[in-house]
């Protein structure tokens, strides 16, 4: 909360830089130097910008990472945004991340994983290092217009997983906060880097001015603190359980070692059971992905040994697909909390951005560039 109107708060109040934050203050140089820059909040001298009366552009001093390594740089050559993330160098995190960056992997049409631009030695604590990489969105905001895009997010994380999978690497925390989206050609202005829905600035919100379907967007595994990859004659390997945002899979707490890649296939199939079939309460619960039920039971099923592979879940969900008609791809995606006021509101401009799109022949599946 904001500090009291007519009272300036002491230097440890909410807003200071403090903590974590002070390794990036304490980089900031160096990392401008190397065509980096910092947002003003960790620029020399900044304070926060206490007012009498609260003005709404000041939220930007409460914008930071829950996770004190990781921070967004704009790159002064171009004016682009990008992510970068403190981890320990040598580690396995970032041996993966770097592998699935480097050719061939990286021209793979099946690499979803979040592509490393620059690996950055810090110069002042030997051990670490800063990997670069671009600015992503939450993967459901904005949220799905189509049941088509959805199912384009349901194909591009699927084939992901099976190529980590494929190279003997298990992600081991394969959720929902780990997949995001490549998103910054949906907006005509950059969006915060950590409040998603306001403008860069904080001088206002902004909003979609085009729908997945218009302009397809890639998705992207990230976070491979916890991954792990394996030698061939490893698999399948016994690893102890881990907690990491899903600890819903049965495994956790029913044995103390167990093998990581189907409980990745339980964590792509939950997620899709609690954000695309349930939802996390009933309001948030969507219509029209009853198609997916039989494949997502099958991939949570309790026991482990009787789950799918990727190879099958990825062979039987194209099979579902081609059995979706053109018109089911377009229909709108409708949670419960759309109905009814909002139902018919919403479908106006559904209707009217679908009719175009079938006019010009765009595709109910939207398929990204490489």
């Amino acid at each position: 909360m904001p500090p009291e109107i007519g009272s300036r708060p002491p230097r440890s109040a909410v807003g200071e830089v403090t903590g974590g934050e002070l390794f990036w203050t304490n980089h900031r140089e160096w990392l401008q130097g190397l065509g980096y820059l910092l947002r003003p909040r960790y620029q020399e001298g900044w304070t926060p910008p206490w007012t009498r009366v609260f003005d709404a552009i000041d939220q930007e001093t409460y914008q930071t990472y829950g996770h004190s390594g990781i921070m967004d740089a704009t790159v002064i050559a171009d004016g682009s945004f990008v992510t970068m993330k403190r981890i320990q160098s040598p580690s396995q995190e970032l041996d993966i991340a770097v592998w699935f960056s480097n050719e061939p992997q990286r021209s793979d049409p099946a690499n979803y994983c979040v592509p490393i631009l620059q690996v950055l030695t810090d110069p002042k604590e030997e051990g670490w290092a800063i990997i670069v990489m671009p600015l992503l969105r939450a993967y459901d905001k904005p949220r799905f217009d189509t049941i088509g895009e959805a199912v384009a997010f349901f194909k591009q994380i699927f084939e992901g997983v099976q190529f980590m999978h494929r190279n003997n690497v298990a992600h081991r925390d394969c959720t929902s906060t780990n997949i995001m989206m490549d998103g910054a050609s949906l907006y005509r202005v950059p969006f915060h880097p950590i409040s998603q829905d306001r403008k860069r600035d904080f001088s206002g919100s902004v909003r979609p001015y085009r729908t997945r379907t218009e302009h397809p967007v890639k998705y992207y595994l990230i976070d491979f603190g916890l991954s792990r990859r394996y030698k061939p004659e490893e698999r399948p390997p016994l690893e102890p359980t881990i907690r990491g945002g899903d600890r819903s899979a049965p495994e956790i707490d029913a044995c103390e070692a167990c093998d990581p890649f189907p409980t990745d296939v339980y964590y792509l199939g939950n997620l899709i059971r609690r954000d695309f079939i349930e939802g996390w309460d009933i309001t948030s619960q969507k219509f029209g992905f009853e198609f997916m039920q039989p494949l997502v039971t099958d991939m949570v099923q309790t026991d482990p040994s009787q789950r799918p592979d990727m190879d099958e879940v990825v062979r039987r969900f194209n099979e579902i697909v081609r059995g979706l008609s053109s018109w089911k791809l377009r229909t709108r995606v409708v949670k419960r909390a759309d109905i009814p006021m909002l139902g018919f509101y919403y479908s106006i401009p559904h209707w009217l951005r679908r009719i175009k799109l079938i006019i010009r022949r765009v595709p109910p599946i939207p398929v990204p560039s490489r």
